[in-house]
C-alpha cells in the first residue's frame, strides 16, 4: 500500500515539475508539435499518478487482493513507457521513439481493467 502511495506522490510531483519545465523551459526551444506531445506525457503521468494513489488506497482496504498490486506495477510501467517515451521523443525528435508509447497505453488499459475487476471481486 505505502509503495503505491509513494509512487503516486513521486509521479504527481514529477508531473507538475515536468509540466512547468515544458511550459517555461521548452517553449520556443522545440517545435509546438513536440511541446504538445510533452504536454500529453505530463497529463497522462498525472492521471496515472492518481491511479497509483487509488491502488494504494484500495490495497489499504483490501490487502489480500494481489490483482491490485499487479495493477499498480503495470500502471507504473505504463507511466515509464508512455510518458517517458513522449518526453524523450519531444526533446530528441527521434520519431521511432513514438513506437514505444502504445505499449505504455496498453499497460494503462490493463491496469485499469485489473483495478475494476479487483473492485468488483472485493465488493
Amino acid at each position: 500500500m505505502k509503495m503505491f502511495v509513494l509512487l503516486g506522490a513521486i509521479n504527481a510531483f514529477l508531473s507538475v515539475a515536468l509540466g512547468a519545465f515544458g511550459a517555461h523551459g521548452l517553449e520556443g526551444k522545440i517545435p509546438d508539435r513536440y511541446l504538445e506531445i510533452w504536454k500529453t506525457g505530463v497529463q497522462y503521468q498525472m492521471f496515472h499518478a492518481l491511479g497509483l494513489f487509488v491502488v494504494g488506497l484500495l490495497l489499504g482496504k483490501f490487502p489480500n487482493i494481489s490483482l491490485l498490486t499487479t495493477a499498480g506495477w503495470i500502471m507504473f510501467i505504463g507511466i515509464v513507457l508512455f510518458s517517458g517515451s513522449l518526453y524523450v521523443l519531444s526533446v530528441t525528435q527521434i520519431k521511432p521513439l513514438g513506437m514505444i508509447t502504445p505499449f505504455g497505453g496498453v499497460a494503462f488499459l490493463i491496469a485499469w481493467v485489473l483495478i475494476g475487476y479487483a473492485a468488483v471481486k472485493a465488493l
